[in-house]
Order: structure tokens, then C-alpha cells, then sequence
């Protein structure tokens, strides 16, 4: 398939898509263009002006921060189908995180500008902007609430689960290419205990790990766990 009949494509089915209309979707298809990446390449930096609103054609990117001393944490995994980075469009602030790219990826970008007028524009769009963001939030407090209080299996099972979110993650693949050192970045653990919780969850059943990914096999299993453990 072409470039623009990919582009094309992921903005049809992005669920935002869906309550446009065609002034405003023909916009769209317009102003949007699509970038690749390898995999280890950086799509923005931090510090770097918010001027487009991002979402993943295809592979996955993490969301981190490094330190002045070179440690680097990662707050986010960010799937194929999935749009981000709309808190940092809507206040025009400089990004305060990088985004990099886990595996090959094509990144779809839509220019701040074309965000914004949908937002004025576009009940619609508005709308699940709002929902975007709220569940973004729950995302964070929940996120907050697991490092702070939970053990490391189910500390790892909610980082996957998340991974699956219905707003946030609408089509997320339920096999992940996403290694093990990702996995512990996601959770804050150590590659030990990582290992360990995700050794456990595959003997509950719940997922089956494999060089560089990680299969989901009881997605409602995983995720009752993850709330309850």
C-alpha cells in the first residue's frame, strides 16, 4: 500500500474520525502527514515545541525521560492505533518527555492548528478529546496508585493490561512486540523482578512470553488481576 493510502486508512479508522464531516475530514487528509522510524529513533525530544498531535500507524513508542545522569524512565508505552499527546498540543507548552520508537514505526502527525480548529469546529471532536483526556488522567492516578501500593506481578500486569485501554488503546494487538527491559521501564522494576512477575503470569495463564514479545492470553484475566492482586 502507498504512503497516503496507509496515512488514509489509520485516519478513517481512528475513532475520532468517525463523527466528522467531510469539510472537516478532507482537512484532515490534508494537513496530516506520515513519517517512518527504526526502531531506537527518536520521533520528538523534550523540550521540543508541541506543534502536532502524534498517533501510531503501526509498531509502538514509549513515552521517557532521561536523567543527567543517564538513567531513563518510561511513563508511557504507546501502541499501534493510538493517538497521544494532546495535553501538550492543547496548552502549546514545550513537550516534557521524548518519544521514541520501540520497533519500526510510521507516526502520523496532525499539525497543531488543524487540532485545534476541529476542536472549535467539531462538537464531536471536542467531545472525545475530553474523554480522551479524562481517561488519560485515570490512567496516571491508577499508575500512580500501582507503584505506590501494589507488588510487582501485579505491578507488571497492569502495565499490560493498560496496554489495552478501550479509549486511550482502542486496537491494540493482543500479541506485543515489546521486550522484557521495556516491560521493567513501564513497571519501574528491575529486570529481575520484572522476569520473575512475568513468569508468573505466565503460569497463571494470563500471557505467554516470547523473545521480544509478549502474548496476551486472558486479556479480563489480566486485568481482574491487575485491580485486585
Amino acid at each position: 500500500m502507498t504512503e497516503p493510502g496507509r496515512l488514509t486508512n489509520f485516519l478513517l479508522a481512528s475513532s475520532w474520525s468517525a463523527g466528522l464531516t467531510e469539510i472537516q475530514l478532507n482537512r484532515v487528509r490534508r494537513d496530516a502527514f506520515l513519517r517512518e522510524y527504526q526502531a531506537g529513533a527518536t520521533v520528538c525530544t523534550r523540550g521540543q515545541p508541541a506543534i502536532h498531535w502524534m498517533g501510531v500507524v503501526a509498531g509502538m513508542l514509549k513515552v521517557d525521560k532521561v536523567a543527567e545522569d543517564g538513567r531513563s524512565t518510561t511513563f508511557a508505552g504507546v501502541p499501534a492505533g493510538a493517538w497521544f499527546g494532546e495535553g501538550a498540543v492543547i496548552k502549546g507548552e514545550l513537550r516534557p518527555y521524548a518519544v521514541v520508537a520501540i520497533r519500526d514505526s510510521g507516526v502520523a502527525f496532525l499539525p497543531r492548528a488543524t487540532f485545534q480548529w476541529l476542536i472549535d469546529d467539531s462538537s464531536f471532536f471536542s467531545r472525545w478529546v475530553i474523554d480522551q483526556l479524562n481517561a488519560r488522567l485515570a490512567h496516571y492516578v491508577s499508575l500512580v496508585e500501582t507503584s505506590r501500593f501494589q507488588e510487582a506481578t501485579a505491578r507488571v500486569a497492569f502495565c499490560l493490561s493498560e496496554l489495552f485501554n478501550p479509549q486511550l488503546f482502542p486496537t491494540t494487538a493482543k500479541q506485543l512486540a515489546i521486550s522484557q527491559e521495556e516491560i521493567g521501564r513501564l513497571s519501574g522494576l528491575a529486570r529481575q523482578n520484572t522476569n520473575k512477575a512475568i513468569r508468573e503470569l505466565e503460569d497463571a495463564g494470563f500471557l505467554r512470553s516470547r523473545y521480544g514479545t509478549i502474548e496476551v492470553l486472558d486479556l479480563p484475566g489480566l486485568q481482574h488481576f491487575a485491580r485486585t492482586a
